[in-house]
């Protein structure tokens, strides 16, 4: 599986962390930024990485900054992209398997650093459920 990664300045630490579990577990990554903990606006660093996940250069996304919020609304603004902000391993769990979400957002002020790793691996290992599910990511794409 091919992931894009990006964070803001906010989420620049864990950023690195999930990179190197990823790289660790056998999965391709691409680190579109930032590179410094330096301040930055996010969704520059954002909207390349929803972009690619939209037009299929890469499985998958993941997406950091301080609370997440921000960063996931960035990419929801881009079409075939379905964003969803996780904090646990259920939330992460459930926007698999209902809303099939193609690029996860995480906040590192919100998210402790004990369960990030468990949310990212739930992520990616979760399948989308499909049936009533997919009636209603149907119903997302229209517009």
């Amino acid at each position: 599986m091919e992931i894009a990664i990006s964070s803001d300045h906010a989420g620049f630490n864990y950023k690195g962390k999930i990179i190197e579990y990823l790289l660790a577990n056998g999965y391709s990554v691409k680190d579109m930024g930032t590179y410094s903990a330096d301040s930055v606006d996010y969704p520059e660093w954002i909207r390349p990485v929803a972009r690619a996940v939209a037009a299929g250069d890469y499985d998958r996304g993941i997406i950091l900054g301080g609370s997440g919020n921000g960063e996931a609304i960035v990419a929801n603004k881009i079409k075939g992209v379905r964003c969803t902000v996780c904090w646990n391993v259920e939330s992460a769990e459930f926007a698999r398997q209902h809303n099939d979400s193609n690029i996860l957002s995480i906040g590192e002020r919100l998210v402790s650093e004990d369960t990030l790793l468990d949310i990212v691996n739930s992520w990616l290992n979760t399948e989308f459920e499909g049936g009533r599910h997919l009636r209603r990511i149907n119903q997302i794409e229209e517009d």
